[in-house]
């Protein structure tokens, strides 16, 4: 881990209002030291000058994550959630190395039912204030095109893009894709689990595919300059929301199916698909996802396992990272919500080890730091590196933002 950026200055979120007088507390989790620090990568001098400077010299994107600080009881994130007042994790921020943040916003995902969190006002009202609170500082920056992260870089700054993990909230409107677009939204996946309007998720027992009026959005999102996402989509969905871009695909945070045997990974026809369109995928370690036969036990080798299989499938230039992080408990907020999240439907019968926290991968400050070590120690090149950190996400971004 670094140590804390330069231009970060010890803003907290909310610190123009008066706690408990014009908000909520809550007790969160500490965004450092909640978990004892990665030990799996040992590097000599040598190489540790030389991940720091990789770190720092060169453009670093997470393809998704969710960088808010959690209660400390994770038996409050709904009432947490409700407030629509999430806290940003700017100290942990400022450690991680990071220079783009893929914000996937958490209106939907932690509510009561998966559906009944994806309204619209649930969505305007958590980009809002999560807005109002970036206003007050000046290290964290919005996003909204390329050369905003290439400034966040220059400056020493951290730009967040707004994200959204499924475009349910849309309904059948095709217009709120602009609206959503106007508010600062730069990344939608298609469906989350359960299907919606424009097709299915990963917790559907068929998958019928793209909808028409799932085709139209996705024409929308072309044409605003919107990048799709198929994570949480089914495999036919996934497949057919490929075939009718014209623009590449994300694949924001999975891993392969042929390494971890679950619907929650991705199959290798879907990998090649989006690869062949330009596409990336983004290699993830929410807490018992991408596990993997030789480390059974949720660790950065497990997620490296998934890694270096997509690398040998579809080639260095289409895997990147989206380790879907959090600062808090993230086993402890799957316990809470499994039944809403589609854990039990995404891992079948696959069986594993639990863990407390994955090891190397626990929350957004640590993840890219471990990442790169463990490159350097496995023997990438700096080129390599380079573009599986960052490079590769910008080189889509160019064909898809405006």
């Amino acid at each position: 881990m670094l140590e804390p950026a330069k231009r970060y200055t010890g803003y907290r979120s909310y610190d123009y209002l008066e706690p408990g007088s014009d908000y909520r507390v809550f007790d969160l989790a500490p965004e450092l030291g909640r978990v004892p620090a990665y030990e799996g990568v040992p590097l000599s001098g040598e190489q540790e000058g030389r991940v720091r400077r990789l770190l720092t010299d060169n453009v670093v994107v997470s393809l998704h994550d969710h960088p808010s600080v959690f209660p400390s009881d994770i038996g409050q994130t709904v009432e947490y959630n409700r407030t629509a007042r999430h806290h940003t994790g700017y100290e942990g921020l400022a450690r991680s190395g990071m220079t783009a943040v893929f914000d996937n916003l958490m209106d939907g995902t932690c509510c009561i039912t998966s559906q009944a969190g994806w309204k619209w006002t649930d969505v305007v009202a958590d980009i809002g204030m999560r807005l109002s609170d970036l206003a007050h500082q000046d290290y964290v920056i919005k996003v909204e095109r390329l050369d905003d992260i290439r400034t966040a870089h220059e400056t020493g700054r951290i730009g967040l893009v707004l994200a959204l993990e499924a475009a349910t909230m849309i309904e059948n409107e095709a217009d709120r894709i602009d609206m959503l677009y106007g508010f600062g939204v730069r990344q939608m996946g298609i469906a989350y689990s359960e299907a919606n309007s424009l097709g299915s998720g990963l917790r559907e027992r068929s998958d019928g595919g793209l909808t028409i009026f799932g085709e139209k959005a996705v024409r929308r999102m072309n044409k605003l300059g919107i990048a799709i996402d198929v994570s949480h989509s089914g495999d036919r969905t996934s497949l057919d929301t490929i075939r009718h871009s014209d623009k590449p695909i994300l694949i924001t945070h999975a891993g392969a199916r042929s390494v971890w045997p679950t619907n929650r990974m991705k199959p290798d026809e879907v990998i090649k698909a989006a690869a062949e369109r330009g596409g990336v995928i983004g290699l993830e370690a929410a807490p018992h996802t991408t596990l993997s036969p030789g480390h059974p036990r949720h660790s950065l080798e497990s997620v490296m396992d998934h890694f270096t299989h997509c690398v040998d499938l579809v080639g260095i230039d289409h895997v990147a990272f989206g380790p879907d992080t959090l600062f808090g408990d993230h086993v402890g907020l799957h316990d809470a919500f499994a039944e809403h999240l589609s854990i039990k439907q995404a891992h079948g019968s696959a069986s594993y080890e639990k863990v407390p926290y994955v090891d190397g991968l626990e929350n957004p400050a640590e993840c890219f730091w471990n990442i790169i070590a463990w490159l350097v120690r496995n023997g990438y090149s700096d080129d390599e590196i380079t573009k599986v950190v960052g490079g590769n996400v910008l080189r889509v971004l160019e064909e898809v933002w405006y």
